[in-house]
């Protein structure tokens, strides 16, 4: 493990351990199952989900983006910009891909039966964003090494992506209440609890809707 491994292992976990604590103390929707029964089994779900990030979706975006470093291809590559401009663009892509990844999630039977198991969580809080099939996310792998070779993002950019998408998928599936001019404000540019908390309703329409995870524009 490296040291930068190392330092993001734990900032994630402080995200968590702050969330968890927020969402505790500012509950954004009543519980309808005792916390710790779907703590053990989304803790379960994690260890395996987390394995498979770490061994496998993560290594095969890095190593994509650093074929392509070395190669000089993908979109970033071909079109010349600014180093600063060429991250914005990379970030912005990176991010509007993973939303279309979750469409066909949803639209894809195959991927929708995997996709389940993190919608059968009747209760949405921190815990939920660690709640995925393990068999997802290693279909994952395919569409990230596309993605990235695609795009052509740069290494570093591909880390600090990962961060953030994991930081905003742990934000928003927080059962955390923030003041209501806040949530507004925040869901005009990123997704929020409320947000988000409307994609996993027990409604097809509105299970259909909200698929953003970073920004919110993609569902505008």
């Amino acid at each position: 493990m490296t040291r930068i491994d190392a330092l993001v292992g734990v900032g994630g976990v402080i995200v968590l351990v702050v969330l968890f604590v927020v969402e505790t103390r500012a509950p954004l929707r009543r519980r309808v199952r005792p916390r710790g029964e779907r703590l053990a089994v989304n803790v379960v779900l994690a260890v395996s989900a987390g394995l498979v990030v770490r061994l496998a979706v993560v290594p095969v975006g890095l190593a994509v983006a650093a074929g392509a470093e070395r190669g000089g291809f993908g979109l970033l590559h071909w079109v010349a910009l600014p180093r600063a401009l060429a991250w914005i663009a990379g970030l912005l892509l990176l991010d509007y891909t993973m939303y279309l990844w979750h469409r066909l999630n949803h639209r894809v039977p195959l991927l929708w039966r995997f996709h389940l198991v993190h919608h059968t969580d009747l209760d949405l809080d921190v815990s939920t964003a660690l709640r995925f099939h393990a068999g997802e996310l290693l279909l994952s792998c395919g569409w990230r090494a596309a993605q990235v070779a695609v795009i052509g993002p740069p290494v570093a950019l591909v880390v600090v992506f990962e961060v953030l998408f994991e930081t905003a998928t742990a934000f928003h599936h927080s059962n955390w209440r923030l003041p209501l001019g806040l949530d507004r404000a925040l869901a005009s540019c990123v997704v929020t609890p409320r947000m988000h908390g409307i994609h996993h309703s027990t409604l097809e329409a509105e299970t259909n809707s909200n698929w953003s995870v970073m920004l919110s524009w993609w569902d505008r």
